[in-house]
């Protein structure tokens, strides 16, 4: 965004207000005018000087304050762009409802601009039937929800619930201000790794967190897109506003790819595939004490769904391809992408580099993204949700 935004940051009273000062610390280093509004409750969490050292600005706090000038409702009238970060399970329902008795919700009553909500609150909170149905009345009306994600919780719970890193909050909410350029469009996207069993309990599968199909899924519904994620074994939660299928296996993968392209005005195949499965599943658990000290495994090479999809009539349907690859040099990575173009047949291929500590599992990613022909239509880094919105330019 060329031009500065006024910005307004609503914090309400959770644990997560403390990375509130990384969302508005952002905001400000991207050149923006951060107005920022706390719940007394929030005030219990992070100090005021705090942040309005990092906003630049005084913290608004009561509803009785600026009468004269309306503040009430000024402060949403003139903004750009309002987020609340965090969201807790109260600040939730409220909203949901159109309550207003605090300058936080008079804020947003009064605001025409897109409205981003960073939730933050205990696993069982988020799964409980009330807070997804407020989320939903919220989604529906047009509300952004980002996250939450999955990770370490106030005490020792872990799960679904931890508000998302201020980055990712920030690239969310600019996000909403883009044009929704995929309104009436049907989006298919693949993310997660697969997994081969071997038995029971063991598998063949790859690093892949999912993050970056995650990230396409979402950006794709901010820009107005009705969107299928098929979702296999993400390691980060499913973004809310799209519709979910889990899939386990490649073949499952296939399957439901294949059901779903034909109905699709495009198809993104984030996820990381099996190359190969083996030949015979055992019905139970491989012992070593009747295999002895080596252990053979036959595999046999799984679909080309990529190829497959590309193959298949296309309708005007656009199919964006990713190709992960460990070479080192990008002239020879380059190389290699190309050739994965020409063969599968995609209108564009993500080229990535992954390795140890780079692509898979990460919160950012650098990408070159080559045509069918082999051209290199454009190039994208930063993190995952920066790189989805490029990729889904060219989408549009």
């Amino acid at each position: 965004m060329s031009d500065p935004l006024r910005v307004v940051v609503g914090i309400s009273g959770g644990i997560a207000a403390y990375k509130a000062v990384g969302v508005v610390r952002e905001f400000v280093l991207r050149g923006h005018d951060v107005h920022v509004v706390a719940t007394e409750a929030a005030l219990r969490f992070v100090g005021r000087p705090t942040l309005e050292a990092i906003s630049r600005n005084p913290v608004e706090t009561e509803l009785f304050d600026g009468v004269a000038e309306v503040r009430h409702v000024a402060l949403g009238q003139s903004a750009d762009l309002v987020v609340v970060a965090p969201a807790t399970a109260n600040t939730l329902a409220k909203l949901a409802a159109g309550l207003a008795d605090d300058l936080l919700g008079t804020t947003i009553l009064a605001s025409t601009a897109p409205l981003v909500v960073a939730p933050a609150m205990h696993t069982e909170m988020w799964a409980n039937a009330a807070t997804r149905a407020n989320v939903a009345t919220l989604v529906a009306r047009g509300v952004h929800v980002v996250g939450p994600a999955s990770g370490q919780l106030t005490g020792s719970d872990s799960g679904p619930g931890r508000m998302s890193e201020p980055a990712d909050i920030v690239d969310a909410a600019l996000a909403a201000l883009r044009p929704r350029d995929l309104a009436g469009r049907r989006v298919v996207v693949t993310a997660g790794g697969t997994r081969e069993p071997l038995d029971p309990v063991r598998f063949i599968g790859n690093r892949s967190s999912g993050r970056q199909g995650v990230a396409i899924a979402e950006a794709a519904a901010a820009r107005g897109a009705s969107v299928l994620l098929i979702a296999a074994h993400l390691e980060v939660p499913a973004p809310s506003g799209v519709e979910l299928r889990e899939v386990g296996t490649a073949l499952e993968l296939r399957d439901a790819v294949l059901e779903a392209a034909a109905g699709a005005d495009a198809v993104v195949m984030a996820a990381a595939v099996a190359d190969y499965r083996p030949e015979h599943v055992a019905e139970t658990k491989i012992k070593k004490e009747t295999q002895g000290d080596e252990l053979a495994l036959r595999l046999v090479r799984n679909p080309d769904i990529l190829a497959e999809v590309s193959a298949a009539p296309r309708d005007g349907r656009t199919i964006v391809g990713f190709a992960a690859e460990t070479e080192p040099d990008d002239d020879r990575l380059l190389e290699l992408g190309r050739a994965k173009a020409a063969r599968k047949g995609a209108d564009y291929l993500v080229l990535n580099r992954v390795g140890w500590s780079e692509g898979f599992a990460t919160e950012g990613n650098s990408v070159v993204i080559v045509s069918r022909g082999g051209d290199i239509v454009t190039r994208a880094s930063g993190s995952k949700r920066e790189v989805a919105d490029a990729i889904l330019d060219l989408v549009v």
